[in-house]
Order: structure tokens, then sequence, then C-alpha cells
């Protein structure tokens, strides 16, 4: 018994000193890994000081290029403004522009204009003849409403574009539930024609109440005619 204790007792140290070894040998290799770690580390540190690059240039570099972040806003010299909002305005000017209130009150304008330049004082007229600013402002008018109509016709294209598409669309699906009703109904009436009509009954009951008649009348005969 005292043999079979000791031999226990000394397997137990046996694994003990391995277990030992063991972890002596893990933590030896940690702490190499940790090391070569570190000298990597200080050999890209000293290359990217070398080159003059800053050490959160990668780090920066490698934010941008990530995707579940938005991007920053960039600043745009030119003034940003709402497409929508502008056309609906160029809509009502080429709207106002194609009335006739609008030629009623540029008529009453010009003919203000040339009046005051003509019979006003010298010193109160601000266009003498040949009335070059009333001139130049048309020409500033005609300029800014050319292509605000041209906006707005472009925007009625667009509103034209979208519902001939969908107009096409509708006629096809139109189309395609005339064409099925089509089939289902002469489906129906090639059914109906095997199916006995209402003339056809009545005219197989005339037949047979005339031939119960003819064998009322001629009994003889038509027990003949049977055999």
């Amino acid at each position: 018994m005292a043999t079979e204790r000791g031999r226990g007792e000394a397997a137990r140290e046996r694994r003990r000193e391995r277990r030992e070894h063991a972890r002596d040998g893990l933590s030896e290799r940690l702490e190499e890994a940790a090391e070569r770690l570190r000298t990597e580390r200080l050999e890209r540190s000293a290359e990217r000081s070398k080159s003059g690059a800053p050490a959160g240039a990668s780090a920066l570099t490698r934010s941008r290029v990530r995707l579940d972040q938005p991007r920053p806003g960039r600043r745009r010299l030119l003034p940003e403004y709402d497409p929508e909002a502008f056309g609906r305005l160029s809509e009502k000017v080429a709207r106002f522009l194609g009335t006739g209130r609008f030629i009623v009150w540029m008529t009453l304008v010009i003919v203000v204009w040339v009046l005051w330049n003509i019979f006003a004082p010298d010193h109160l007229r601000f266009d003498q003849y040949p009335f070059i600013f009333l001139t130049l402002m048309l020409s500033l008018q005609a300029s800014y409403a050319a292509p605000l109509i041209l906006l707005a016709q472009n925007r009625q294209d667009d509103r034209d574009r979208v519902n001939l598409e969908q107009d096409r669309k509708q006629n096809e699906r139109s189309i395609a539930d005339t064409e099925y009703l089509t089939r289902e109904l002469a489906a129906l009436r090639m059914g109906l024609g095997e199916v006995a009509t209402r003339d056809w009954i009545r005219s197989e009951f005339q037949d047979l109440i005339k031939e119960m008649d003819e064998r009322r009348l001629f009994p003889g005969e038509s027990d003949e005619v049977d055999r």
C-alpha cells in the first residue's frame, strides 16, 4: 500500500512539473510575441518619422474610407438653392408672363415712362429720348423671362412624359384585361354550345308528343314498327 501511494505521489509530482514547464514555455512564447510586436511598432513609427508623415495620417485615411460614417460636407463657392422651389417660382413667373394682365401692366408702364420723359420738366426726366434706359430694362426683362419660360416648359415636359408613361402602362393593363375577358367569353360560348337550350328541349318535347299521338291513333302499326 505504501509503495502504491508513493507511486501515485510521484506521478502527481511529475504531472505538476510538466504543467509548470508548459506554463513557463507558454509565458516565454507570449513574451517573445509581445516583444516582436513592440519592435515592429517601433520600426513603423521610425519609418513614419523619417518620411515626415504624421502618426495619425493613416488613421485619418482609414476613417475616411469607412462606410458606416457620413462624409463631411464640402464647402462650395457657388450659392446653394432648392431646385424644386426655384422651379415652382419659374412656373409662377412664366404663368404670369403668359396672361393678359402682364401685357396690360407692361403697356401702361411703357406709356407712362414715355409720356413722363417727354412732357415732364427737364430736371425731372430720368430717361431722355431715345429712351436708352427703357430699352435696357426691356432687354433685361426679356433676358430673364426667356430662361424662366424654358425652365417651366422643361418641367412641364417632364410631367407630361411621366403622365404619358403612366397612361401607356394603364392602356397595357386595360388591353390585357380585355383580352382575358374575351377569352373567358369565348370559353363560355363554347361551353354553352353543348348545353341543352330551352328551344331544343321544347322541340324534343313536341316530337315526343307527336310520336305518342301517332301511337294512340295507330296502335297496330306502331307495334309492328316496334317489332
